[in-house]
């Protein structure tokens, strides 16, 4: 494992995701409370005992450095690294990154410099926990040229995936980027004994979907790029692979969740604070790591919380939690009401509004927020209800924003005292 070199895709500009994107790259966005997108692919990982690690990104990449540069730091004798690779001007290229393989054939000089075993390709914006040490040791048992991870999707949602077919061996001998046509999505349909195979519950009318995770020979990886206008893995590079090399699935049936857009990052939030919660945050085998904080214990005065996280640092006085994730340094006041809320918290500490007008950072005094999103060092006043009463779907407000129903409040934003959304 040694000998594996990692590239994360850092992502595009996130706009699905905005205005969590607003200032800050897709894989930086506050995740459970306290970690960062970026530190599950990292520490999957780590935990291979993979530690050569590349991540690739283009925008808003400032505090992803920062996150990177302060959390992982490796001992001086193990040659491990997590380098940021940011899109940058070259004499031979003058270009952004394109797409997902136009981003690694411009560092391909970089990886392959590593000399490694395999390249490990993974994505930048899901959240899972999946054995990394596995996967490339299926890849070499299969004497793969490329291996590609898959889950299994029910039909209904197969149009939003790269599906496949393979043989009993595990090979892949078709692969369809996000078909639209039923004919064609029912011809990818997996057989039950298939299914097993590859270590899944033989149900019916599922197909196997490309979790856009890869594991690569080196060589194999340079000459599907190398010379090619190839932009997109999933659209262009996997399929012309398919007939002329040794394309394997990898079977995963684990926890995933692709978080790409702001009802499918709330809704993966809110799963976590389930009394047994589908990824599993408690393990020491497979632990996450992220930048370490020295906060104290969070203070919790008179207040109801009903399965929800809260991480440390905050204060809660007087309130009712529910079904939410508190974040670090998060402030609840007296009287406030929190359901199926995220709120992230803050980056440091103001008991009393250092700008003059505004409310101190936190959640004030008898609000209500419900199906809600609060990033980062915002100022919620006295008073508020952010409940979406008239059920808007899409909005968009210097202030906050609304999607798919959920109200979003940017990071460093002000609703004034008595403001009711």
């Amino acid at each position: 494992m040694k000998q594996v070199v990692t590239a994360i895709l850092g992502g595009g500009q996130g706009s699905r995701l905005a205005p969590l994107t607003r200032f800050r790259a897709k894989p930086a966005v506050p995740v459970a409370g306290k970690f960062r997108l970026i530190d599950i692919p990292i520490s999957n990982s780590l935990h291979a005992g993979i530690d050569r690690i590349f991540v690739l990104t283009q925008f808003n990449s400032a505090s992803m450095h920062r996150h990177i540069s302060q959390t992982y730091r490796f001992d001086v004798f193990s040659g491990g690294f997590v380098n940021i690779l940011a899109a940058e001007q070259s004499v031979a290229n003058r270009d952004w990154y394109q797409g997902t393989a136009d981003a690694v054939r411009q560092n391909l000089p970089r990886l392959m410099y590593m000399r490694p075993s395999e390249v490990l390709i993974l994505s930048g914006d899901q959240l899972y926990l999946m054995s990394m040490r596995d996967f490339v040791g299926w890849h070499r048992d299969k004497e793969a040229d490329l291996t590609v991870a898959v889950s299994a999707v029910p039909r209904d949602q197969a149009s939003a995936f790269g599906l496949m077919k393979i043989e009993s061996d595990g090979r892949i001998v078709d692969f369809v980027e996000k078909p639209t046509d039923p004919a064609e999505i029912d011809r990818l349909i997996v057989p039950a004994e298939t299914m097993t195979r590859l270590g899944f519950e033989p149900l019916p009318d599922h197909c196997l979907a490309s979790m856009g995770i890869y594991v690569f020979q080196p060589k194999v990886l340079q000459d599907l790029l190398d010379g090619t206008s190839a932009a997109d893995f999933g659209h262009e590079v996997i399929p012309s692979a398919v007939p002329s090399h040794r394309v394997f699935a990898f079977g995963y049936a684990g926890y995933w969740r692709d978080i790409g857009t702001i009802p499918a990052f709330h809704e993966a939030n809110i799963e976590l604070a389930r009394p047994v919660p589908p990824l599993d945050l408690y393990s020491s085998a497979t632990p996450i790591y992220t930048h370490p904080r020295f906060l104290p214990g969070t203070k919790v005065d008179d207040c109801t919380v009903h399965q929800s996280l809260v991480c440390e640092g905050g204060v809660l006085s007087g309130a009712r939690v529910s079904d939410s994730i508190i974040g670090i340094r998060a402030v609840v006041r007296e009287g406030s009401i929190i359901e199926e809320s995220v709120i992230m918290g803050a980056n440091r500490y103001e008991w009393l509004s250092e700008e003059e007008g505004k409310p101190p950072i936190g959640i004030g005094s008898n609000c209500t927020i419900r199906r809600a999103i609060i990033d980062l060092d915002t100022r919620i006043g006295d008073g508020v209800e952010l409940v979406n009463a008239e059920g808007v779907e899409e909005a968009d407000h210097e202030n906050y924003a609304i999607r798919g129903g959920i109200i979003v409040v940017p990071r460093g934003c002000t609703i004034p005292s008595g403001t009711v959304l």
